[in-house]
């Protein structure tokens, strides 16, 4: 049943042996993606040994449980382990998404709604944010273009987790999950008479690109520099410090207005030129890459909706799976556990049922 085991425990050895050589860690890059995928197999070398573990033992239940019928309990126990096991490594030997691994760039767009949809795309920025606290991880703020009321007409923020987190559990496997568009049905702080309005936010997640894995040729690229936008007072430069990137090949526009320097918005909007350039060459080598892309925002646009956040019912709906509940607060605040979960559990029944086919 497990056939694709040994290699995947070979592979795991011969990752353990190169991690040992001290001239892998002068390359910071490559000990990183090393131990990222040292702790993917690892999990699969646990579940798999605890497997060859509960079998040897249930054999012994069995064994024993024709001399002795009070060892038969023992082994329909162990024999429950054993698929529980089983099941698990099933799921670890499902074809992940190569992106996995990776750390997150997440862009956030007010969409239909004005002002509102603006306030409503900060509130998806802190959700993400205390979601990230919660996980440990590192957020910041690429670029950010504020409305007048203090909501963002456009954010996009770079999540990186700490140390080497363990399968699924990185910020672009769970986060992809968050692309598409969210609507939220409320009374908006600029509605007068009380009434109930409907406003949308987009959501793009990419998975965050390093320099070696896309190469920019600088010929390749127009950069224009201007002044950066903002509501107003010190927060509007007075130099030209914001960058627009073209890339002129695919056509793709990134632009940077966040730090007060050109340089340093230039190196940010090559990172998200990176994240987006990967996404890019995924799409076009597999066809899966591309279906998954489908599932985020083309246009901001409400009947594009994945979830909706309705606040008279304190309700949370993802369209996607099916999954409610009543803790719009809980959620807002960062508790995304259980959305995603519910999103995960969906994926992978996708790719289980694909592997059945």
């Amino acid at each position: 049943m497990f056939e694709a085991v040994q290699t995947l425990l070979a592979e795991h050895g011969a990752i353990e042996r190169r991690l040992s050589d001290p001239t892998i860690h002068a390359d910071p890059a490559l000990a990183r993606r090393l131990n990222q995928r040292y702790a993917e197999l690892g999990a699969v070398a646990s579940a798999y040994r605890q497997w060859v573990d509960l079998t040897g033992d249930l054999d012994a239940a069995r064994e024993l449980s024709a001399e002795d019928p009070s060892f038969g309990a023992e082994a329909e126990a162990l024999d429950r382990r054993r698929g529980e096991v089983e099941d698990r490594l099933q799921q670890l030997l499902v074809p992940r998404d190569p992106s996995d691994s990776r750390d997150a760039i997440v862009e956030i767009k007010s969409g239909e709604g004005g002002e509102e949809s603006a306030l409503f795309a900060g509130d998806l920025l802190r959700m993400y944010s205390r979601f990230a606290e919660r996980q440990g991880w590192r957020v910041e703020i690429l670029d950010d273009t504020p409305s007048d009321l203090g909501g963002h007409k456009s954010v996009t923020l770079a999540v990186k987790a700490r140390g080497t987190p363990e399968a699924g559990q990185t910020p672009f496997a769970l986060l992809k999950f968050e692309g598409g568009v969210h609507r939220v049905q409320r009374v908006p702080v600029t509605e007068s008479q009380g009434r109930i309005h409907t406003s949308a936010a987009g959501v793009l997640v990419l998975p965050e690109a390093d320099p070696v894995d896309v190469t920019i040729d600088e010929k390749d690229l127009r950069i224009d520099v201007f002044r950066s936008s903002g509501p107003g007072g010190q927060s509007v430069n007075t130099t030209d410090s914001a960058v627009r990137i073209t890339h002129l090949p695919t056509g793709l526009v990134v632009s940077c207005q966040n730090e007060k320097s050109q340089l340093q918005n230039k190196d940010q909007a090559l990172r998200i030129l990176r994240a987006r350039l990967l996404q890019a060459a995924a799409e076009t080598a597999a066809a899966e890459a591309s279906d998954a892309r489908r599932s985020q925002v083309r246009t901001v646009d409400r009947s594009e909706r994945i979830r909706t956040y309705n606040y008279p019912e304190s309700r949370v709906s993802d369209h996607r799976t099916g999954y409610k509940a009543h803790n719009l607060d809980q959620v807002l605040d960062g508790d995304l556990g259980p959305v995603l979960a519910s999103c995960v559990a969906a994926d992978l029944a996708a790719r289980l049922a694909a592997l059945e086919q």
